[in-house]
């Protein structure tokens, strides 16, 4: 009995298989409510109703794979509850607003004077006796050199001004320029200098400014150019240099002639000169006099000396720093440097402060007090 009810329990399993995929099989003609070994009943009616429980169930799965792929990509991508944000970094406070305020406030601190303290008022709420006479000095010239906060909203400037004296008989002086320190409060955001989350800006000076010294004179370090070439038109490069200032200086000629493909300089307009004369070039090339351009691709770095004459036929002294690439034959002016090629590992060194006083500078004795005036 044994090996006739395997058959029939394979051929049946064979079925239940064929009819959850969909496949067409003959079924097998067995007796009707046989029983198998485990003491079950089973019909060719019980296994079609089984196969087509069965057959749901796959489709179900097949149809539903995509949802729950889908669920479970979007609960991996979804932030974990309860993980902490990264805190936004604060931003830096500018010095803009207070260097801007100091610079305005040494301006007015210049040309204030005795009975005019109140022109202060805007900048400086303490109390003020000027014991210059008004109009004895004035900045025709000012710009911040250096700031920095000492404590959040609280800054430190350093203004430069160009500072003229002038006397009780309408002559002017050019003192030069000195330094003067303000101690500056600034409130609002931190783009204004402050530490609060309003939007209102305001700055307050904590006292009158402070006369400093010069800041150190420094000795710039080494260039790069160690070989003069002259202003000699026999060598190539300096030829280039020559034609392509001439270009982009007085606009007489196109600037395309003298800089390589893709180079995208323009000369400048309106153009400010009738002329331009090279009197010195320097580049980082080897001694030897470069009569012939070497191999294309080759670079050259040049430091060119030029007297220019402006519209007015006045001359003037200007330095160019450029870079030349050889081509076909030719050198060619890749760029304009922003900055003089400087030698690697050559900082600048300390130098002495020495200035020499113009013959109309005057001390601070020669100036007119508020009772000879």
């Amino acid at each position: 009995m044994k090996r006739q009810r395997r058959p029939r329990q394979e051929a049946k399993k064979q079925l239940v298989e064929a009819e959850a995929w969909g496949e067409e099989v003959d079924e097998p003609q067995a007796p009707a409510d046989e029983p198998d070994e485990t003491g079950w009943t089973t019909s060719t009616a019980q296994m079609a109703g089984l196969s087509r429980l069965v057959r749901a169930g796959v489709w179900a799965l097949v149809v539903s794979g995509p949802v729950l792929g889908a669920l479970a990509f979007l609960s991996s991508s979804a932030p974990a509850q309860g993980a902490a944000k990264p805190a936004a970094a604060a931003a830096p406070a500018s010095p803009v607003g207070p260097a801007g305020f100091a610079e305005l406030f040494v301006a007015a601190y210049l040309q204030a004077g005795q009975g005019t303290e109140r022109d202060l008022a805007p900048y400086y709420s303490g109390s003020v006796a000027l014991a210059v006479k008004p109009g004895t000095r004035t900045a025709t010239q000012s710009t911040v050199i250096a700031s920095h906060e000492v404590q959040p909203g609280y800054w430190s400037v350093t203004v430069a001004a160009d500072v003229t004296a002038h006397d009780g008989k309408g002559k002017s002086t050019r003192l030069g320029v000195q330094y003067f320190r303000v101690g500056i409060q600034a409130a609002g955001l931190a783009g204004a200098g402050g530490t609060e989350q309003g939007d209102a800006a305001g700055y307050a000076a904590t006292s009158l400014p402070a006369q400093v010294a010069a800041p150190a004179a420094l000795k710039p370090g080494g260039l790069a150019y160690e070989t003069d070439r002259g202003s000699s038109s026999a060598d190539p490069s300096v030829e280039t240099a020559r034609g392509f200032l001439a270009a982009y200086l007085t606009g007489t000629t196109e600037l395309d002639r003298y800089t390589s493909p893709g180079t995208r300089l323009q000369p400048i307009s309106p153009a400010p000169y009738a002329t331009v004369k090279v009197t010195g070039v320097q580049d980082d090339s080897s001694g030897s006099v470069q009569l012939k351009v070497p191999a294309d691709g080759t670079v050259l770095h040049q430091l060119v000396q030029v007297d220019a004459t402006d519209q007015a036929g006045s001359p003037v002294s200007l330095s160019y720093a450029l870079t030349l690439k050889s081509r076909a034959g030719r050198w060619e002016v890749a760029s304009v440097d922003d900055a003089p090629v400087i030698r690697a590992s050559s900082p600048p060194s300390a130098a002495p402060y020495t200035t020499t006083p113009s013959p109309d500078a005057v001390t601070a004795s020669d100036l007119p007090s508020p009772s000879n005036s």
